[in-house]
């Protein structure tokens, strides 16, 4: 039986323009709705969606790729743990920019040339973060990354959904975990192991990105190029009727799970080595590792629950796993410490998951790659605010285990007040998508 988001992508799919062939919006049957003009050479549907879920893999990688490097850059440059989360910060303030002007590109140009572009300025960010010489260069790296990555992000999440409807929507909410996670502990081992760390990982992911931009030249385009490409670039918080309900659910949901993200992608190496006393690198990276690994995990896990009872389990769990953080802190436990990463990874895939599955399948397939960037645009304020302000706090103020137990409070309550919205807010329209 078709889903109530697949009967609404055909009823709404605008009819052909003369000699031109429409795009499939909705599931791809393999082989099947595909136009004959983009068949031959082009990869099958099934391949093409595990190339979009591989570059939303590699862009999230190369996002905390430098986590694990912060520390020699600090011991190199001489700049303090301000610096650092603004470093961060920087990056999330980007993506914010990409998303907002060019979230919804690819829905007029088409998503293979947003993507190819993005491709492109990632590898040029990867060539000036193996060339960065002090600060500055770092911070213009961050930027390039950033807006490239917020300018892609739109265009691969609705690029899978236009594939496979379903099976999209899930990887839109399993993939990010399992990119986190890569980068972070795959640079600390090539820092730790390998020569020339702060070069090494970022020449690595200069060729994969160089790959993927060849896969993404033999994609079959899945919709259809239509004006007002320059109009789409004016940013505008914009969304249909169909979401807003579901949206002010699933908000402060995304918002609190990002904001863990962000202490855990700016502070979470400081305070493991801190906890732990070893100056390891891949010890830096492991608790990003397993906050965002269990992450994907829990996504897999749940797939096939409720939304609704998949965003509880991430709340209550986000809650619960930032408690135990907290007391192992106190107690300078680094046990307890990776025990309440592993909870609160529970915590952030279920309900980055049950935000994105609350959301996605009620969106029309025109309106998919906007309402994604929007669902996004909250998940990096709520990752790039907090950890600033982190940031200035262990310098201006308590130092960093204090700093981290403030943050670790204020997470809770923005869990606790997510809860409360989503117990008011009543049953989201879509209860179950299934891979």
């Amino acid at each position: 039986m078709e889903n109530l988001s697949t009967v609404r992508a055909r009823r709404t799919e605008p009819a052909a323009a003369p000699g031109r062939t429409q795009a499939p919006a909705g599931p791809i049957a393999e082989g099947a709705r595909i136009p004959r003009a983009a068949r031959g050479r082009r990869l099958p549907p099934n391949v093409a969606l595990y190339v979009l879920a591989s570059i939303t893999i590699s862009f999230l990688a190369a996002s905390s790729a430098p986590t694990p490097l912060y520390a020699v850059y600090q011991a190199e440059w001489g700049f303090s743990p301000i610096t650092t989360t603004v470093v961060f910060g920087v990056y999330a303030v980007a993506v914010l920019s990409g998303l907002l002007t060019m979230g919804k590109l690819s829905d007029h140009v088409g998503r293979r040339p947003v993507l190819l572009v993005s491709l492109t300025a990632t590898a040029a960010s990867m060539v000036v973060f193996a060339t960065a010489g002090g600060v500055p260069e770092l911070m213009i790296a961050r930027i390039i990354q950033g807006l490239s990555t917020g300018a892609a992000l739109g265009a691969i999440g609705a690029g899978m959904m236009d594939i496979d409807r379903p099976r999209g929507t899930i990887t839109n909410a399993v993939v990010p975990g399992f990119g986190t996670a890569t980068g972070a502990l795959v640079s600390g081992v090539f820092v730790q192991f390998l020569p020339a760390p702060t070069h090494l990982i970022y020449l690595v992911l200069l060729g994969v990105f160089a790959v993927q931009a060849v896969a993404v030249l033999v994609m079959a385009e899945t919709v259809t190029p239509k004006r007002g490409a320059l109009a789409s670039l004016v940013p505008e918080i914009k969304l249909p009727r169909a979401v807003r309900m579901p949206v002010l659910v699933a908000a402060p949901v995304l918002f609190a799970v990002w904001a863990l993200a962000g202490l855990y992608g700016s502070l979470g190496p400081s305070l493991a080595r801190q906890l732990t006393g070893s100056s390891s690198e891949v010890l830096g990276g492991l608790s990003l590792f397993i906050l965002a690994g269990v992450a994907a995990v829990s996504v897999l896990v749940l797939r096939r629950a409720s939304a609704r009872t998949v965003m509880l389990t991430g709340v209550l769990a986000l809650i619960a796993g930032v408690a135990v953080t907290l007391v192992a802190i106190t107690d300078s436990s680094p046990t307890g410490f990776f025990i309440g990463t592993a909870i609160a990874g529970v915590g952030f895939g279920s309900g980055f998951q049950g935000g994105i599955r609350t959301v996605m399948p009620l969106a029309a397939p025109h309106e998919s790659s906007g309402v994604l960037s929007f669902l996004f645009v909250v998940s990096y304020l709520g990752m790039g605010v907090p950890a600033v302000a982190a940031g200035f706090l262990v310098v201006h103020a308590g130092g960093l285990t204090a700093t981290a137990q403030e943050y670790g409070i204020a997470v809770i309550v923005l869990a606790a007040l997510a809860l409360l919205g989503l117990l008011r807010g009543g049953r989201p329209a879509v209860e179950h998508t299934r891979l």
